[in-house]
């Protein structure tokens, strides 16, 4: 059993630096409401996507950790690792479905260069469209998904109902 702490370990570690990146993403999402001058919005939508290195590299090991420790531990047999599995992916997909056309077209709207630069070659400022995707209620609905999801992963392994 002693690799088995390890392997917790390492999941543990991994969820800290997740929530440490994700956090960052999370809170420059907020910090984005309650602003409408488009450089800030530029700024901030930046340093959300510097953080994400480490979100998915504590996401990586968080995979790794758990599964492995779950592995080791036998845990695959149960029900409450899988629903966690599933659970997380769901999570994933539906945070990135609704985050990430929403802040690709926050980025255009505020005059930065989209990933792919053959939709709009030339950045242009667009207040109106600042205005009404920065006043959006999607941080929030991002952040409420996030919650739920986080809190129901964390009680199926701490508490293992099934």
């Amino acid at each position: 059993m002693e690799f088995y702490s390890w392997w917790v370990y390492l999941h543990i570690l991994g969820a800290f630096a997740f929530a440490f990146g994700h956090g960052a993403s999370g809170l420059a999402a907020f910090r984005i409401r309650a602003t409408r001058d488009p450089a800030q919005v530029r700024t901030l939508l930046d340093v959300s996507a510097m953080s994400l290195g480490v979100t998915y590299i504590g996401l990586l090991l968080l995979l790794v950790g758990g599964i492995a420790a779950g592995i080791v531990g036998d845990h695959f047999g149960r029900g409450w690792i899988w629903a966690a599995l599933v659970l997380l992916v769901v999570i994933m997909v539906a945070m990135y479905m609704l985050a990430t056309p929403f802040y690709g077209q926050l980025r255009v709207a505020a005059g930065s260069r989209p990933k792919d630069k053959k939709v709009y070659p030339t950045p242009v400022v667009s207040q109106a469209d600042v205005d009404m995707l920065a006043g959006s209620n999607r941080p929030a609905v991002l952040l409420a998904i996030g919650t739920v999801g986080f809190l129901v992963i964390l009680w199926l392994m701490v508490l293992k109902p099934f």
